[in-house]
């Protein structure tokens, strides 16, 4: 039984330290993704496209190192988690602490990697809607008023007022 304590215990510290640098990925992103370097964005999301699988995969085995200790324990293998690990090992102080600072560990880095993904999400939505707020100007500008200016056969031969619709700016 210890021995798969210890298992368990290396595999949430080994996670808890990916999703640390899985953080410093989702941290570097936030300036990048305020300058616009898609290029940059780019390489640092397959980064932390690389990192999630390593993360996966750890979890995996942390869920088959809690399968094992479960059916020591002769506990339901579907409903034991770390938290109720951690209660059943009240007999043994030093697992159950030790069980108990690497469980907390994985979950505050988990939750550190969420909220910043939740600002980061918020710069690309806010982006987006000012790429929309630019196309809809784009858009306006085209239907802009026209001259009131007739042909001979009554036909409008005004121009638009404010633009040109020769040309098209791709920098705008």
């Amino acid at each position: 039984m210890a021995s798969l304590m210890e298992n368990l215990i290396v595999i949430l510290d080994a996670e808890c330290a990916e999703y640390e640098k899985l953080l410093k990925l989702t941290l570097a992103k936030t300036p990048v993704i305020v300058s616009e370097d898609l290029n940059e964005l780019a390489r640092i999301t397959d980064d932390e496209q690389l990192q999630l699988s390593v993360i996966q995969n750890l979890d995996r085995k942390r869920d088959e190192a809690l399968k094992d200790i479960a059916s020591v324990l002769n506990r339901d293998v579907n409903t034991l988690n770390l938290r109720k690990l951690i209660k059943i090992m009240a007999g043994r102080p030093s697992e159950q602490r030790a069980l108990a600072n690497s469980y907390d560990r994985l979950i505050a880095a988990a939750r550190q990697v969420e909220m910043v993904n939740a600002r980061n999400s918020e710069l690309i939505q806010s982006a987006l809607d000012m790429v929309h707020f630019n196309m809809n100007m784009l858009q306006s500008a085209k239907a802009a008023p026209e001259s009131a200016n007739y042909n001979r056969g009554a036909y409008s031969a005004g121009a638009s007022l404010g633009i040109d619709r020769q040309s098209f700016d791709a920098k705008q």
